[in-house]
Parts: C-alpha cells; sequence; structure tokens
C-alpha cells in the first residue's frame, strides 16, 4: 500500500451521530469521532487548520514559514489531519496542498449542536 492511500476517518460513520444534546452517543460512534476532536485538540494542528480554512486551498510552502518548527514536523501535522478525514490533500509538483473537507466540519458542528433553550429565570 502506498502512503498515498492512507486509511482515513468514515466521514458517513459520523453523519450517523445524533447532536451530543439530543443523546448519549455509543462506543463505536465515539471510536470514529474523537480522531477528529484529538487531531484539532493540538494547537500546531488547530493553527494548522485555521490557515487551511481561511482559504481554498493552501500550498505546504506557505504553513511551514508561519511556525517554528522543522518541514518534516509540519508534514507530520498535516498527515494526522489528513488521517483524521479533517483535510484533503494534492500533490502538484513538488509542492503538495491542502484544502478543507466541508462535511468534516459540518458534521462536526452538528454533532456539538445544542438546541436553543430559554434561559433559566433568577431565583
Amino acid at each position: 500500500m502506498s502512503k498515498q492511500s492512507l486509511p482515513v476517518v468514515d466521514l458517513q460513520a459520523v453523519a450517523c451521530c445524533a447532536p451530543l444534546a439530543v443523546r448519549p452517543m455509543d462506543a463505536e460512534q465515539a471510536m470514529v469521532v474523537a480522531p477528529m476532536f484529538k487531531a484539532l485538540g493540538d494547537p500546531v494542528r488547530l493553527r494548522l487548520m485555521s490557515m487551511i480554512a481561511s482559504v481554498p486551498e493552501m500550498c505546504v510552502c506557505d504553513l511551514t514559514p508561519a511556525f517554528d518548527l522543522s518541514g518534516p514536523t509540519i508534514s507530520h501535522h498535516l498527515k494526522v489531519l489528513r488521517e483524521a478525514g479533517l483535510v484533503d490533500s494534492e500533490r502538484r509538483g513538488t509542492w503538495v496542498w491542502y484544502r478543507v473537507k466541508p462535511e468534516a466540519f459540518r458534521q462536526l458542528g452538528a454533532l456539538l449542536d445544542l438546541p436553543a433553550t430559554t434561559a433559566p429565570a433568577d431565583a
């Protein structure tokens, strides 16, 4: 198996999850969603995600200079984001371009959606 075909999170499995405020998720659903949150739980990856999400796509050559980290370390963080199903990548010549997978964020947003409720009255 080539490195280009690494397994990623199945986003269809996330779609089946009701918002956390509706009902508790089962163990299988949690196993699917946890890598996404874990990937976003690192400050470097969160910054990378923010940079990538702010434009239609971004070259790794534009991401690396924004950090005081080596190229291989940035590549590792991007690999984690890709394997978590949060970004797609495409090699163009010597550079890799990244773009957000909007369906992943829509599904995470739906999972975290809280119904609007009336604020409790002061006692």
